[in-house]
């Protein structure tokens, strides 16, 4: 198993930003847009304990779907999603989101595997890991944008 920590400052209420992630359909602002993430469940979601989020991305030009359950819903401070079904052998993604003095200091926090094994360790090493920082450092700055200054 691997993990990837990040945390972003940002000078905004937690409230503000919690309800951001809260809305589903942000995670498409917050993918970059080689990946072509699309959220496929219809309507409106409601984010809660139980969730399901149903998108497809795209890896290498390879469309690949994803499900995710809302494994643990804590409004205004954390949520985490779990993937049910996708490329993953195991993907459990933490959001935190602490107050702060400045505003919010929001913490993401990946555990994840990978399958096939001797291959898969082989494809974090040549490029999983590098691509998941790349993917998180465009996150930062998209949320950097929208709550900062």
């Amino acid at each position: 198993m691997h993990v990837l920590e990040r945390d972003v400052s940002l000078p905004a209420p937690r409230e503000r930003v919690f309800a951001f992630f809260a809305d589903a359909r942000n995670l498409e602002r917050l993918t970059p847009p080689s990946l072509r993430f699309r959220i496929l469940t219809p309507g409106a979601i409601e984010m809660r304990a139980g969730a399901i989020i149903d998108y497809r991305i795209h890896l290498s030009g390879l469309p690949i779907r994803w499900r995710t359950v809302i494994e643990a819903w804590e409004p205004p401070g954390r949520f985490v999603d779990l993937q049910e079904k996708g490329p993953y052998a195991l993907w459990r993604h933490t959001h935190s989101f602490e107050e702060t003095s400045g505003g919010t200091l929001m913490h993401d926090r990946v555990e994840y595997a990978l399958p096939l094994g001797p291959l898969g360790r082989l494809a974090q090493r040549l490029f999983v890991a590098r691509r998941l920082d790349e993917i998180f450092a465009f996150r930062a700055q998209v949320v950097g944008e929208l709550f900062g200054p």
